[in-house]
């Protein structure tokens, strides 16, 4: 349809575009032109409230559905105070009106039935919410420019809260070695990565503050990515299929809940769980994926004895911050509940903790808590067959919560490794000093190691890289997952 009903005039640039578009043709049901949908789009971050108010009244009357992901940008945006003065009742009830939906102002609402949708936003609309966005911070501006390349949907980014950057990476970090480490309790939870004969450890209570190190270990160029919100850290080779090896940071944005990495070199977004670019310059490039390293969440004793002459992430990273267990987000990580809307995840509770393994197409996860209580689980991934260890038992934390000042109590995860198991089956799991060794069916017996399972014969299983998540993060990006073991929780 046409835009008939007049805006005030002496207005902004984008008021004479909507009065230049107004011709006497009667209402449609179906889209607006794009031009016409360009200029309704530009009204709609109008920072005067008459244009705003008069730009919600063209979109009820044009009934266009793809101006949803803009309104539904707005009810946000209102929430944070970096729009006009507007009534969130007005832009659910044009909503609404749209959509035969009945969600109200609730913009959690709105999201999350969103991502159910197949709905498309107007054109122009990645550099349009950018340019909402930079009214935070103006870079977001320059990470959702006009006509970005993008392989997600871009109207389901939301603000994380912070600034780009606002949650500092430790570039480049201190570490120190492990008889110096007396910052650390045995019984704490850390990352621990070991390459080329070179291991080390990285305290979660550290990671909690900066979910980001871009470090160096065994001569390869590694970033470790936690995301606190879906309860993952993952190691990634920094050196991408280009041959640059990129810098990570935290742009500040989420995508269902989940942090959207940034490369200091490009500014493109990626995805934290996959390893891919998703928005920006690096997003066009097809199979572009940042290669995976093993790690695994365990304690610093148990990390220590595996590894004698480990080295550990030291204190010193260049930030002032209350290094102490839960003190970032133990109030989160305690609660049932997540903190940004993600939509409803059958199979299990959403924060169950789950070890996921991703090869080709076929994807499977486990709980983490069901996995501690077997030790041992021989088991398929598609067609691969696998053997999946997790003897040293569930790890818990305590802390008191910066934020609430509550002492809280939350499962941090279990030290869990998979292997190619190819022809073998694996019968139970023994200690050797400081080592496992996992029996096969016929007594052969396997040392448990960081890079493969290995026989006394010189045979080796290779280690799979997996990862330790929350199952709404886990599920939301491997749709069609096999869950394994649910009802082994106990």
């Amino acid at each position: 349809m046409a835009v008939r009903q007049a805006l005030s005039p002496g207005r902004t640039a984008v008021a004479a575009a909507l009065l230049a578009l107004a011709v006497a043709a009667p209402a449609s049901s179906g889209p607006l032109p794009d031009d016409e949908a360009r200029a309704l789009l530009a009204a709609l971050k109008s920072r005067d409230p008459d244009e705003l108010r008069a730009a919600l009244r063209h979109v009820r009357d044009a009934r266009d559905a793809r101006f949803t992901a803009p309104l539904v940008e707005l009810l946000r945006a209102e929430s944070i105070g970096i729009v006009a003065d507007l009534d969130p009742d007005a832009v659910a009830g044009v909503l609404e009106a749209l959509t035969g939906e009945r969600h109200g102002g609730s913009w959690p609402a709105w999201v999350t039935w969103y991502a159910g949708t197949s709905l498309v936003p107007p054109p122009g609309f990645t550099g349009w919410k950018g340019e909402l966005l930079s009214r935070i911070d103006e870079r977001f501006g320059a990470l959702l420019p006009t006509g970005a390349p993008a392989r997600i949907r871009v109207e389901e980014i939301v603000w994380g809260g912070v600034p780009f950057e606002g949650i500092p990476a430790v570039d480049r970090p201190r570490s120190v070695a492990a008889e110096q480490a007396d910052h650390l309790r045995d019984e704490e939870p850390v990352f621990g990565i070991a390459i080329h004969g070179e291991a080390r450890a990285y305290p979660l209570r550290i990671l909690d503050w900066h979910e980001m190190v871009n470090d160096w270990l065994g001569g390869i160029p590694v970033s470790l990515a936690y995301c606190t919100l879906c309860g993952a850290g993952i190691a990634y080779d920094r050196r991408a299929p280009d041959g640059v090896t990129y810098d990570f940071g935290s742009s500040g944005l989420l995508m269902r809940s989940n942090k959207l990495m940034v490369d200091r070199q490009t500014r493109s977004l990626w995805d934290q769980l996959s390893g891919r670019p998703v928005v920006g310059p690096l997003a066009e490039a097809a199979d572009f994926r940042l290669r995976v390293l093993a790690s695994v969440v365990t304690t610093w004793g148990d990390w220590r004895r595996r590894h004698p002459h480990t080295t550990a992430l030291s204190l010193e990273t260049g930030h002032v911050r209350q290094y102490e267990p839960g003190a970032a987000y133990g109030d989160y990580f305690a609660a049932p509940g997540t903190m940004f809307p993600v939509r409803p995840t059958p199979g299990l509770p959403p924060k169950t903790r789950v070890f996921g393994l991703e090869r080709g197409d076929a994807s499977a996860a486990w709980p983490v808590r069901a996995l501690a209580r077997a030790k041992l689980r021989n088991d398929r991934v598609g067609s691969l067959a696998v053997v999946l260890v997790a003897a040293d038992g569930l790890i818990d934390v305590e802390g008191r919560s910066v934020r609430s000042g509550a002492l809280r109590r939350y499962p941090a995860g279990a030290a869990v490794r998979a292997y190619r198991a190819g022809s073998h089956r694996f019968e139970r799991v023994r200690r050797r000093g400081a080592e496992e060794v996992l029996v096969d069916a016929e007594g052969g017996e396997w040392r448990v190691g960081e890079d493969a399972l290995e026989r006394s014969d010189g045979q080796r299983l290779e280690r799979l890289p997996g990862v330790q998540a929350y199952w709404f993060a886990w599920s939301i990006h491997h749709p069609g997952t096999e869950l394994h073991g649910a009802g082994d929780e106990g």
